[in-house]
Formats: C-alpha cells, sequence, structure tokens
C-alpha cells in the first residue's frame, strides 16, 4: 500500500513526524506532499519547499526512516482541480491521511480512502506556536527533530523570521 500525506511543514515538527513515522510503519512508501511550496519568505511561510525537503528526509533518515519521497506541490487555488493537480505530480496512492476537512473532502470526492492520523500535542506541536517562540526567543528545539534545528541554523531561519517582523516605516 502506497499513502499520501500532505502539510505545509513550516516548520517540521516532532507532531509531524510521529504521524508520518506511523504511517511508513503501515505502508510500504509514504508520498510526502509539501503544500504550497511556492510560498516561503513570509511569517506564516517562512521557508523554502528545499528548506521544507531538507528538514523532511533528514529527521526522517535519522530515524532509519527510507520508504518515502518527498515532493513538492504549488497551490492551484481551484478546488475543483486541485486534486488532479496532486495526482499529476505523485504515483498512484490507496490511502490519504489528513486532519484537514477541505483536503478530506476533495479526496473523498474523488473516491480516496481518507484516514485521519492521530494528533499529537497539537498545542504545542503547531508551526504557528514554533514560530511565535522563535520569534520571542522561547524554547521551540524541543519542538522539532535535531534534524530541522540544524537545517534552521544552517540557513539562518532565526533571523530571517525576525527580519520578516520588520516594517518598512
Amino acid at each position: 500500500m502506497r499513502a499520501l500525506y500532505i502539510g505545509r511543514f513550516q516548520p517540521y515538527h516532532l507532531g509531524h513526524h510521529a504521524v508520518i513515522k506511523q504511517i511508513a510503519s503501515e505502508a510500504e512508501e509514504v508520498i510526502i506532499c509539501i503544500g504550497s511550496a511556492q510560498r516561503s519568505h513570509e511569517l506564516d511561510n517562512p521557508f523554502t519547499a528545499g528548506e521544507r525537503y531538507m528538514m523532511i528526509s533528514k529527521s526522517l533518515r535519522e530515524e532509519g526512516i527510507l520508504n518515502f519521497y518527498i515532493v513538492p506541490v504549488l497551490d492551484v487555488n481551484w478546488n475543483a482541480v486541485w486534486v488532479s493537480h496532486v495526482e499529476s505530480l505523485i504515483p498512484p496512492v490507496e490511502i490519504v491521511y489528513t486532519n484537514n476537512p477541505l483536503i478530506e473532502r476533495l479526496f473523498k470526492e474523488r473516491g480516496y480512502e481518507v484516514r485521519t492520523p492521530m494528533l499529537f500535542n497539537r498545542s504545542e506541536y503547531s508551526g504557528n506556536e514554533i514560530r511565535r517562540r522563535m520569534l520571542n526567543n522561547e524554547d521551540w528545539e524541543c519542538l522539532v527533530p535535531r534534524a530541522v534545528v540544524t537545517v534552521i541554523k544552517e540557513i539562518d531561519g532565526m533571523s530571517r523570521l525576525r527580519e520578516l517582523t520588520r516594517r518598512d516605516e
């Protein structure tokens, strides 16, 4: 069985990591779609698709998880064709994992089996919370895999995030 998991991963965190580990233990292969791949250098989307790709792949490889493929997916802003767009970029999948009601609806309408993965400590394991902590110099590193910390330091992501809060006045 091949499974699909879609997220923005801004940044990839331990909640995502736990879900993908669970899916990878059940499926022969996991297709991980980096959603809104064109978005970066924004407060809500500070990291590029390539940076998110590194965060995910390095984190999973550190765990010995190798049965995954990562596919960046650009937004098409047209829900009626979005699933077809995703299908054109990935190999065939049997099951879609999501907690997003819109994604669930769209894939069900196309005949896919959709499963809801467990949420892991959602109040802390969220991109919003992690970015908030980063901006406020609070502990955020405990919420992401070690490889993500390494990538964010390598790309100087903290400085980027701080600079994104500045205004042109």
